[in-house]
C-alpha cells in the first residue's frame, strides 16, 4: 500500500464510528430533569405547538387561493397524513422516554452521523420557527395599533436595504422572545402553567368562533352560484393539503418532553392522539364556519376571521379573535423555546455537542445554558434577519425528521430486544456471551432452532415459499428491503412530482416508471412483512407496521420534492456546516466513542465435532486481562 494512504481496516473502523448506535438502556426513567408533567400538560403542549397563527391566517389563505370551501377536506387529509408521522413518534416516545425526539430515535436505530444531522436540522427548524412566529406576533400586534410601532422604528432608524437583513429591526419580536425565554428558564412547571393559561384562552376563543360562526352560517356560500364546494377541483384540494400539512407540525414537542413526564409510556401516546385530534377538529370546524359566513372568494387572506366577523356586522368579535390569535402564537413560542434547549441538551449529554449545554440548573432542573444561549440567538434572528427566504427550512427539516423517525420504527421493530445495559470496555457484550464448553454451544444452537423465530428472521410459515431469504443472517434481508423501499419511494416521488412537468415524459414512459417504482415499493413492503417483528406488551406500538411508516416515508419524500431548489441549496450548505461541527467535535467527544475499547478485535473460531466453524467477533480484553480460551477454541488476531 502506498505510504500515507489509509488502510482498509482503518476505513472500516471509521465507518463503524459513523454508524454506531446509542444503546437502549433499561433504566430509561432515571434522569437529571424533573419528571413533573402529566398527560394533560403534554396534551396542551402539543395543542399549543399545533394550533398557532396558522388557524387565523392559513385557513383564509388556503380557502381563497387553493381549495375554496373544500379547505376543510384539505385539513382532514392533512390530519390523516400527519397521523402517520404522529404514530411513529408515539411509539418511540413511549419506548424511549428520553428527551431528544427525532434525534434520539435516529440515534438508537440508524446511527450516530444520521442522528447528529437530524438533530442539527431540528435546531435550525426551531430557531427559524420561533423567530418567524415572534415576527408574526409583533406584526399582528402592530396592525392592531395601526402600524404605529413599525412607523416609529423606521422614522428613527431608517429603512435598511441590506441583503438577508430585514427592512427595519423588530424590537418587539426580540423582546417577546427574551421574555418567554426568561419564563421557560424558571422550570417545566412554570412553562406548563403558562402554556395552560394561553391554551385555555386560545381554545375558548376557538369555541367562540365556531359557535358564533355556525349561527351566522349561510349555506348559500357553498352553492354553485358562488363557485361550488370545490372550485379548484381535486388538484386544488391536494395543493391545499400540502400546505395544511405544516399546520400540524408541533406534536413532536410531546416526544421531546417525555423525559419530564411522570408516566411517559402511557402519557406520550395518549397526549399525541388527543392533541392531534383537537388540532384537527379546530382547523376543520373553523375553516367550515369561515367559508359559510362569507363567500370564499371574498376572504381577506391576512386576517380572514376578523374580517369575516366585521363584514357580518360583528366588529367587536374581531377583538376577541385578535386576543385568541396572540394567545395561540404565545403557545407556539413557548413550545419552540421549551423543545429547542432539550434537543441541545440531549446532543450535549451524548457528547455530540458542546458539553456546556449538558448542564442542568440544580434548582429548576432545566438546561439553563441552552435556554439562554438559544433564546438570545432566536431573538437576534427575529430582530435582524429577513426570515421570508428562510421559512421553507421549517418544511425540509421537519419532513426529513419525520422520514428518519418512520424508518427508525421499521428498524427497531425488526431488531432483537436490547440487553439491559450496554457493554463497557471491560465487559463482554451480549454477542460475546461465554459458555463453559463446546457442548454448551451445540445445545444453544439446537435450542435456537427449536425456539420461536427472533425479530428479523423469516416467519416459519413463509419459509417454504421464500426459502431464498432464509439463508441470510437475522436482519440482513430487512436492512436491504428497507434501503430498497426508501430508494423506490424517492423514485416514485420523483415520477409523481416531476413526471408530468419538469421531466416532460410521454404518457407511456410516465406509466411505465410509475408501475416499476410502485412495484418495487410494494415488493420491498412484502419482504419486510414476511419477517418476524418484535412485539411488546408494556409499551404502545403503532399498528400496521411496516405499511404505516412506509406510507409516511413516501408522503414526506413527495412533499420534500415539491420544495424549491433554493431551499435544497441552503439546506445542503447548512448540512456542510453541521458535518464540520460533527467531524471537528462530535465524533471525538461522543460517549459511544468512550465506550469502545482501545485496540483491535479478535476473531474467535469454535470447532464443532462436525467440522463446521462458528465465527464471532469479540472485543480485545483490556491490558492486564488475558482472555480465557475454551477447549476446542482457537483464537487468532484479525487480519487488520
Amino acid at each position: 500500500m502506498a505510504p500515507g494512504l489509509p488502510r482498509a481496516a482503518d476505513l472500516a473502523r471509521f465507518c463503524r464510528k459513523l454508524n454506531r448506535l446509542k444503546p437502549l438502556e433499561e433504566s430509561t426513567m432515571d434522569t437529571s430533569l424533573r419528571r413533573c408533567l402529566t398527560t394533560l400538560d403534554l396534551t396542551l403542549l402539543g395543542v399549543g405547538g399545533m394550533v398557532g397563527s396558522g388557524l387565523y391566517v392559513l385557513t383564509g389563505t388556503v380557502a381563497k387561493q387553493m381549495a375554496g370551501p373544500a379547505v376543510l377536506v384539505s385539513f382532514a387529509v392533512a390530519a390523516v397524513a400527519s397521523l402517520l408521522a404522529a404514530l411513529c413518534y408515539a411509539e418511540f416516545g413511549a419506548r424511549v422516554p428520553r428527551t431528544g425526539s427525532a434525534y434520539l430515535f435516529t440515534y438508537v436505530s440508524m446511527g450516530e452521523l444520521w442522528a447528529f444531522l437530524i438533530g442539527w436540522n431540528v435546531l435550525l427548524e426551531y430557531l427559524i420557527g420561533g423567530a418567524a412566529v415572534a415576527r408574526a406576533w409583533s406584526g399582528y400586534l402592530d396592525a392592531i395599533f395601526g402600524h404605529h410601532i413599525r412607523n416609529f422604528t423606521e422614522n428613527h432608524l431608517g429603512v435598511w436595504n441590506v441583503p438577508l437583513l430585514t427592512s427595519s429591526p423588530d424590537f418587539l419580536a426580540a423582546g417577546i422572545l427574551l421574555l418567554a425565554s426568561a419564563f421557560v428558564s424558571c422550570g417545566a412547571r412554570v412553562s406548563s402553567w403558562l402554556n395552560h393559561t394561553f391554551s385555555a384562552i386560545s381554545l375558548g376563543v376557538i369555541l367562540f368562533i365556531i359557535t358564533l360562526g355556525f349561527v351566522l352560517a349561510r349555506p348559500h356560500n357553498w352553492s354553485a352560484e358562488e363557485g361550488g364546494f370545490a372550485p379548484f377541483g381535486f388538484s386544488g384540494i391536494m395543493a391545499g393539503t400540502a400546505t395544511c400539512f405544516y399546520a400540524f407540525v408541533g406534536f413532536d414537542v410531546i416526544a421531546a418532553s417525555s423525559e419530564e413526564a411522570r408516566n411517559p409510556q402511557r402519557a406520550v401516546p395518549i397526549a399525541i392522539a388527543i392533541s392531534l385530534g383537537l388540532a384537527a377538529g379546530a382547523y376543520i370546524l373553523v375553516s367550515t364556519v369561515l367559508t359559510l359566513m362569507v363567500p370564499w372568494h371574498s376572504l381577506d387572506p391576512d386576517s380572514a376571521l376578523a374580517d369575516a366577523f366585521f363584514r357580518r356586522g360583528y366588529s367587536w368579535a374581531g377583538f376577541i379573535v385578535a386576543v385568541g390569535s396572540i394567545c395561540a402564537m404565545n403557545t407556539v413560542l413557548l413550545s419552540n423555546l421549551f423543545s429547542l434547549p432539550r434537543i441541545v441538551y440531549a446532543m450535549a449529554t451524548d457528547g455530540l455537542f458542546f458539553q456546556v449545554f449538558a448542564r442542568v440548573h440544580p434548582r429548576t432542573q432545566v438546561p439553563m445554558m441552552g435556554i439562554l444561549v438559544f433564546g438570545v440567538l432566536m431573538a437576534l434572528l427575529a430582530l435582524l434577519l429577513d426570515l421570508e427566504a428562510l421559512v421553507q427550512f421549517l418544511s425540509i427539516g421537519t419532513l426529513l425528521a419525520y422520514t428518519f423517525v418512520a424508518a427508525s420504527v421499521i428498524v427497531l421493530r425488526f431488531q432483537k430486544a436490547s440487553p439491559p445495559s450496554s457493554p463497557g470496555p471491560s465487559s463482554p457484550g451480549p454477542l460475546t456471551k461465554r459458555h463453559s464448553s463446546c457442548s454448551d454451544r451445540l445445545q444453544l444452537v439446537d435450542s435456537e432452532k427449536e425456539s420461536d423465530p427472533e425479530p428479523g428472521q423469516l416467519r416459519p410459515a413463509l419459509r417454504p415459499y421464500l426459502h431464498f431469504l432464509s439463508g441470510h443472517s437475522a436482519g440482513t434481508a430487512v436492512v436491504w428491503a428497507l434501503v430498497i423501499l426508501v430508494a423506490s419511494a424517492i423514485t416514485l416521488g420523483c415520477v409523481l412530482v416531476f413526471g408530468g412537468s419538469a421531466l416532460h415524459l410521454p404518457l407511456w414512459a410516465y406509466i411505465l416508471l410509475l408501475l416499476l417504482s410502485g412495484s418495487v415499493f410494494l415488493l420491498s413492503l412484502i419482504v419486510l412483512g414476511a419477517h418476524q417483528q418484535q412485539y411488546r406488551q408494556d409499551t404502545f406500538q403503532m399498528p400496521l407496521v411496516p405499511l404505516t411508516p412506509a406510507l409516511s416515508i413516501l408522503l414526506n419524500i413527495c412533499l420534500m420534492l415539491k420544495l424549491s431548489y433554493l431551499t435544497w441549496l441552503r439546506f445542503c450548505i447548512w448540512l456542510l456546516v453541521g458535518l464540520a461541527v460533527y467531524f471537528g467535535y462530535g465524533i471525538w467527544h461522543s460517549k459511544e466513542n468512550l465506550r469502545e475499547p482501545l485496540g483491535l478485535t479478535t476473531t474467535r473460531y469454535v470447532v464443532f465435532p462436525s467440522g463446521s466453524l462458528e465465527e464471532s467477533v469479540q472485543a480485545v480484553q483490556p491490558s492486564g486481562q488475558a482472555p480465557t480460551l475454551e477447549p476446542g477454541c482457537v483464537e487468532q488476531p484479525d487480519g487488520s
